[in-house]
């Protein structure tokens, strides 16, 4: 791969989750020239150290192919779990009764510790307790300050720090433990471009994140717990990207009420103008099987047709047996979806209003100016990446290429639907724009000689969220030649 790789024919993003299966350079570089735009890290597993190599290894592959790459570092968040057990394993008989308390004593078939205080003064009765992923299920019976009796509703067996999920209350934990802190201070070191905050239940939940993080990355944040749902229009607005974190959320509610919050959450995130992450088991059966299952691809092409600015591999790429063949799934399923001739009705069901500002106006002039004129490209100007935001709210029916002066915007930028970016010299006049664009269109394969494209860009320049200037040109073909 010594020549840059040509862009996308897809406009959605494909996040590929990297772990033992897929973490080595020659791994990483195979993974993107099957369709991966963006590399997810998560911070649950193993430690920091190991992490350093990886993030090198993404770092050399942009430098390698002269194109801006995206790193997403996951925090773990607050995970309740129980303590142990004496035996390492009980058997919880459904109709007995189970008490968790503060007590670190190893557990038997009667109790358990729960080391979090926080439950404790949260906790009602009629509450439920569901444990190991909803396998079990308790309901709370009586509380106190260091003691919850409960029914067991749901029997099972039950090992030493299986996960805890309280769906019926808002536990006001910390949204950062302080592994999350220690990770997150690393992430910024290393340079990654996304942190993902995990278990975001209220928009506060962010304000401690986004102060730490200081403006070195963007911040998104999984929507995993119920309590975020009620919350969610200020959560969107607070963040810069938002994750349907489907696996707790679907653990917290029944699977039925998934779907419909699916959309919900995309929509809000569309109309808000945040990238979102349709994530959590997309095509969980070739973690084992070289292919999926006809329902799992039918899953991942619903969100294509929702406008999801990018869809996550999990476990499929990170550990298990077809990584490489699970990100080509992910890339011709996306491909498909989005050759459908409807594909673009259905996804603007979701219904975008501009803003009542000239940015947002001209983005969505763009879009229609680019379908009147039969236009190849939409291709902007942008430092902080709210031109680019802005034109791809509208899911315009050409690529936007996003030219920029600073690397770490062009980086952000991978989780962004239709977009390529480019790392690119400033520019000093409106004509100086106009050439520039027009010879980057042409190296980069996004037009050709005789198209007419779109360009977008704020004068003065350098001046963040000043999008004020719509020009259409057209490509004669010889200004590679003319340059210099």
């Amino acid at each position: 791969m010594s020549k840059p790789i040509s862009p996308r024919a897809r406009k959605v993003r494909i996040l590929a989750t990297l772990g033992p299966a897929s973490n080595t350079p020659e791994m990483i570089e195979t993974l993107f020239a099957a369709g991966a735009d963006a590399f997810r890290i998560n911070m649950s597993h193993g430690d920091q150290a190991s992490k350093v190599p990886v993030i090198a290894a993404i770092r050399a592959l942009e430098q390698e192919l002269g194109r801006p790459s995206t790193i997403l570092a996951d925090l773990q968040g607050p995970k309740l779990r129980v303590g142990k057990f004496a035996g390492g394993k009980v058997e919880l008989e459904t109709g007995s009764t189970f008490v968790l308390d503060r007590s670190n004593e190893k557990g038997d078939a009667t109790r358990v510790e729960l080391p979090h205080r926080e439950i404790f003064e949260a906790i009602e009765p009629g509450a439920r307790l569901l444990l190991d992923d909803g396998k079990l299920v308790l309901r709370v019976t009586d509380h106190g300050p260091d003691r919850i009796e409960t029914s067991v509703e749901v029997g099972g067996p039950l090992s030493d720090h299986k996960g805890l999920n309280v769906p019926d209350v808002v536990v006001p934990m910390a949204a950062l433990t302080e592994k999350d802190r220690s990770d997150l201070a690393f992430a910024i070191e290393q340079g990654v471009d996304w942190i993902a905050l995990s278990f975001v239940q209220r928009p506060e939940d962010l304000w401690e994140a986004r102060k730490l993080i200081g403006g070195q990355a963007a911040l998104l944040a999984k929507i995993e717990k119920p309590a975020a749902i009620e919350r969610l229009e200020e959560i969107v607005e607070a963040c810069d990207g938002v994750m349907v974190a489907r696996g707790d959320l679907g653990v917290e509610l029944p699977p039925e009420r998934v779907p419909p919050l699916q959309k919900r959450i995309v929509e809000t995130a569309r109309r808000q103008g945040r990238p979102v992450v349709v994530a959590t088991q997309m095509l969980e059966s070739m973690i084992k099987s070289p292919s999926p299952t006809r329902a799992e691809v039918s899953d991942v092409a619903t969100a294509v047709y929702d406008g999801a600015d990018a869809i996550m591999l999990s476990a499929e790429s990170a550990a298990g047996d077809w990584p490489v063949q699970s990100v080509a799934m992910m890339n011709a399923i996306g491909i498909s979806v989005e050759d459908d001739p409807m594909h673009g009705d259905r996804m603007h069901f979701t219904v975008t209003r501009p803003d009542p500002t000239t940015a947002d106006a001209l983005a969505e002039a763009a879009k229609s100016i680019a379908t009147t004129v039969s236009a190849a490209a939409i291709i902007c100007f942008t430092t902080s990446g709210s031109t680019a935001r802005r034109i791809a709210r509208e899911r315009p029916p050409v690529p936007i290429l996003v030219l920029t002066p600073k690397l770490e915007t062009a980086r952000r930028l991978g989780l962004l639907w239709g977009t390529h970016a480019v790392h690119t010299r400033d520019v000093d006049s409106f004509e100086e724009m106009v050439a520039k664009a027009k010879r980057t269109a042409l190296r980069q394969g996004i037009a050709k000689a005789g198209d007419r494209v779109i360009l977008m860009a704020g004068v003065p320049f350098r001046t963040p969220g000043s999008t004020n200037v719509l020009h259409v040109v057209r490509i004669v073909g010889d200004e590679l030649e003319r340059y210099g």
